[in-house]
């Protein structure tokens, strides 16, 4: 799938034809932004003939598991980002990377899958009040920017996750509790491995060392920096606090098997009492007083039944169950 649109005297049109691109590219008042889902091997083609980029960075934008970056190229520089969404069903998040393009007129979105983020965009800007400027930064800050924005999404449905799993940690029967754990640990630490490195992109379009944007909108693009250190925080945070709630849980789990140990070691005190006296009625000594009488038996089990029942009086009173 590959869409083509320009920017025109705040004017956003979509193409078909793209022989256009080449004569589009020579006109610096007018701005392309050439979106390719799953592109084929001839739209691959026309990154190369048509733009110009290299092999490697065309390789590195079809990667789909590429390290967030920012790298240099002659006339153009090549930009991945992440696009983080949550699935509902499966709760779990969901990565796909978007390698961009970012030329002195056109922005080149490469992405292996749907991003709702690029019609968003768009309709912001068709809508004509999202920022002022129609420059390759402003569209370039403008995806970025909703990007970002989603993972606030993402890690509000993780806290909701985290309360829920703290709430069953005193259930009982919630043996999977701790797989949930793992599985929200995993979750926030790719979160973090491709925040992280975000963060280093917009610390550089922000000391100028990639002049993308002009000083005036260095502002918005602060504000974007300023949400990636507040979502690195909150994972750090939920981290911490998934690691109390594990503690929590082997904590419980512990204490669960004390009691359940105490529990069968004073049954097992009385049931040794119990041993002891058929153990000295079992003795074959020809002389026990008891072993002719009629009340031998039953003054045995009665002698058996006093000593159990007085322990457990005893542990109860003691709380020692």
């Amino acid at each position: 799938m590959v869409t083509l649109h320009t920017f025109q005297r705040q004017q956003v049109q979509q193409l078909t034809d793209f022989d256009q691109i080449s004569e589009l590219l020579l006109q610096p008042r007018t701005m392309i932004w050439l979106d390719l889902e799953q592109p084929t091997d001839a739209e691959i083609a026309l990154l190369r003939e048509e733009f110009g980029f290299h092999p490697l960075a065309i390789e590195d934008a079809l990667q789909m598991h590429e390290r967030p970056k920012i790298e240099t190229y002659p006339g153009y520089y090549l930009i991945i980002f992440y696009s983080v969404e949550y699935d509902a069903k499966q709760r779990t998040l969901q990565f796909l990377p978007v390698a961009l393009f970012v030329g002195a007129n056109y922005l080149v979105s490469i992405r292996s899958g749907p991003v709702r983020h690029v019609q968003e965009t768009l309709a912001r800007w068709q809508s004509n009040g999202y920022m002022p400027g129609y420059q390759v930064s402003s569209i370039l800050y403008a995806l970025i920017d909703a990007i970002v924005d989603d993972y606030f999404v993402a890690l509000d449905a993780l806290g909701e996750q985290i309360d829920d799993i703290e709430d069953e940690i005193f259930q009982r029967g919630r043996h999977e509790v701790a797989s949930d754990i793992f599985t929200l640990k995993k979750d926030l630490l790719l979160l973090r491995r491709i925040v992280a490195p975000e963060r280093d992109i917009l610390n550089v379009l922000l000391r100028q060392e990639v002049r993308i944007f002009h000083p005036r909108e260095l502002t918005y693009v602060r504000d974007v920096y300023d949400h990636l250190v507040r979502i690195t925080e909150s994972i750090d945070l939920y981290r911490d606090l998934l690691s109390s709630a594990l503690d929590s849980y082997l904590s419980l789990q512990g204490n669960q098997l004390n009691q359940l140990v105490k529990v069968l070691t004073l049954w097992s005190i009385i049931l040794m009492s119990c041993s002891l006296v058929a153990g000295i009625y079992g003795m074959n000594f020809a002389l026990m007083p008891e072993l002719e009488q009629p009340w031998g038996y039953p003054f045995a089990l009665g002698l058996m039944l006093t000593i159990a029942v007085g322990l457990a009086i005893y542990f109860k009173r003691r709380r020692w169950w």
